[in-house]
């Protein structure tokens, strides 16, 4: 049978590298886990991504998270050496990670859409842990920072299969921030096409239909001094989950900006700890 991985190519890092990895991430990531690129077939276009996986895995069945990166088309794609540290230091955790750059990026095919057929790029990757021994098929989070965030909502409105979810400086209401900008509503109506603009943006606005989402926990989390998403696009979803019933837990860092730079110990245990509860 034909593999659904076209690619799989373990990452190396230099000297350099290894050392400013173990500076930013810790040695335990560095020792206990691998990461990968992969290129794999979604709706027939050659898709890149990341797949991470705890060092020892032999005899043992950890849990699936997918996460998602933000920015659009290659602005925000991940590189070798920082999926070597993010996607590490989950893997380091237990777990093994699945991550697409989307199509039409970092030399895959096809055409980033923001939230159009490129959400299935997200969900062909669940097919992949078939061919992983030792995933535990039946436990799977997901992670979206951003852009990604709002991939992450998107995803599972059309997959009810996660047991929880993290979001991170999300985005939950694509319409407003789209058009509270001259610049940003030229740059996604360049991207997404102008036909059905308004309808496309609509169709991305996750608050609008946060019904559709699965009763998951939700930990919400955005820096208080975000000048790249409002802060209010997670503050809003959280007034949304708590009206639906849906656990969550909103976590505002007061002068925390768009990555959350100050506050990345903080950030790591809260995300580990999530993980740790719901996914176990």
């Amino acid at each position: 049978m034909a593999s659904k991985f076209l690619e799989r190519t373990e990452i190396k890092l230099n000297d350099s590298q290894t050392k400013m990895l173990i500076g930013g991430w810790g040695k335990e990531v560095y020792e206990n886990s691998i990461v990968e690129k992969i290129a794999y077939f979604s709706d027939g276009l050659k898709v890149k991504g990341y797949l991470a996986y705890p060092k020892n895995s032999n005899n043992k069945k950890f849990p699936c998270i997918i996460w998602n990166r933000g920015g659009y088309e290659n602005k925000g794609a991940i590189d070798r050496f920082t999926a070597r540290g993010i996607f590490g230091q989950i893997a380091s955790w237990g777990y093994v990670v699945l991550a697409s750059q989307y199509r039409g990026n970092d030399g895959g095919e096809g055409k980033d859409e923001i939230g159009g057929a490129d959400v299935n790029d997200i969900l062909n990757l669940i097919p992949l842990a078939e061919e992983i021994p030792f995933t535990d098929k039946d436990k799977w989070g997901i992670e979206g920072w951003s852009r990604g965030g709002m991939m992450a909502y998107l995803t599972l409105v059309n997959n009810n299969n996660f047991k929880c979810a993290v979001l991170v400086g999300a985005i939950s209401n694509f319409k407003d921030y789209v058009e509270s900008s001259d610049n940003r509503n030229l740059i996604y109506k360049k991207i997404i096409g102008e036909k059905d603009f308004k309808k496309k943006l609509e169709e991305r606005t996750i608050i609008n239909f946060a019904d559709k989402l699965p009763k998951i926990p939700y930990l919400l989390i955005h820096g208080g001094n975000d000048e790249t998403i409002p802060t209010l696009q997670t503050i809003k979803i959280a007034k949304k989950f708590y009206e639906l019933g849906f656990t969550h837990h909103l976590v505002i860092l007061e002068d925390g900006d768009h990555f959350l730079k100050k506050h990345k110990k903080e950030v790591d245990e809260m995300r580990r700890n999530w993980f740790e509860k719901y996914l176990r």
